[in-house]
């Protein structure tokens, strides 16, 4: 149960299927080294995760912020960018770029380098300690490790912005902005009894449509401050919106017209409809 011993062994089997990998020709044998690959990104993916748990318990407190993670694309927050980071720096101490200008890579390698080194002393510092005293973390220990998760934060933001257009400051605001315009609208649907609590605590599919819809009616008219005003240019709003700033122009005049009845009318319905 012990976090530290589970790292040696984690961190032994790294070790086997590196071993493995270096002792044999990739040419001769390419079913073979394809298989060791595979057992070498399953084996350091488990390194990691143990590594990440000692972390937490070690230094909670002292862990490099994450905050940048939201300025990331979705779908590159899944669980093994970790381990796709470590492979990223591994391929660009071995002078290969994947995915990236030559250029940006030759920038990169510093950090790559500095990353993998410091791995290494963290793999070196816990196999050690796993062995003389596997329920302490003294201070040499804390350091390596804080210093290993500071140089991995910054690697990996550095990476995945040159790999892709991480979200600005500004972006991230209208995100939240978004979010609490949902919340608004839903607030505001149980009210009126458009919605019930327990559709919601329910999941019910229907929500997926309902909300959004309800959402734009209450952002053109109810808070027309919020992420749908049209006071401001189509590049000032969210992605999300701004491709149908026309669009949005010809609902809200639509909407104008509604007496307060015929806006609960069509509330309703779009509460109904599919």
């Amino acid at each position: 149960p012990r976090l530290l011993s589970q790292f040696f062994f984690a961190d032994e089997r790294v070790t086997r299927v590196v071993a493995e990998i270096n002792g044999m020709d990739a040419e001769l044998d390419p079913q073979q080294y394809l298989v060791l690959l595979n057992q070498l990104h399953l084996s350091q993916a488990h390194l990691l995760a143990v590594l990440e748990r000692i972390m937490e318990e070690c230094i909670p407190t002292q862990r490099h912020s994450r905050d940048y993670l939201v300025k990331f694309p979705e779908e590159l927050l899944v669980d093994n960018l970790g381990n796709h980071m470590l492979f990223a720096a591994e391929c660009l101490l071995a002078g290969t770029f994947l995915e990236m200008e030559e250029s940006d890579g030759a920038q990169l390698r510093p950090q790559a380098r500095n990353l993998l080194c410091s791995l290494e002393l963290v793999r070196t510092v816990l196999r050690e300690q796993s062995l003389s005293q596997p329920n302490s973390y003294p201070e040499p220990v804390r350091a390596v490790l804080i210093q290993f998760d500071r140089l991995f934060a910054e690697f990996e933001l550095s990476y995945v912005s040159s790999l892709v257009s991480v979200k600005s400051p500004d972006e991230i605001y209208r995100q939240q902005e978004i979010i609490v315009l949902f919340c608004e609208t839903v607030e505001r649907a149980l009210h009126l009894g458009y919605l019930t609590q327990e559709m919601i605590d329910g999941y019910e599919p229907l929500l997926m449509f309902t909300i959004p819809r309800l959402a734009i009616i209450s952002g053109l008219l109810i808070y027309p401050e919020g992420p749908l005003s049209l006071e401001r240019s189509p590049e000032e709003m969210s992605r999300v919106f701004s491709p149908f700033y026309n669009l949005l122009k010809k609902i809200r005049d639509l909407l104008r017209v509604l007496s307060a009845e015929e806006l609960c009318l069509l509330e309703r319905s779009l509460c109904t409809a599919e």
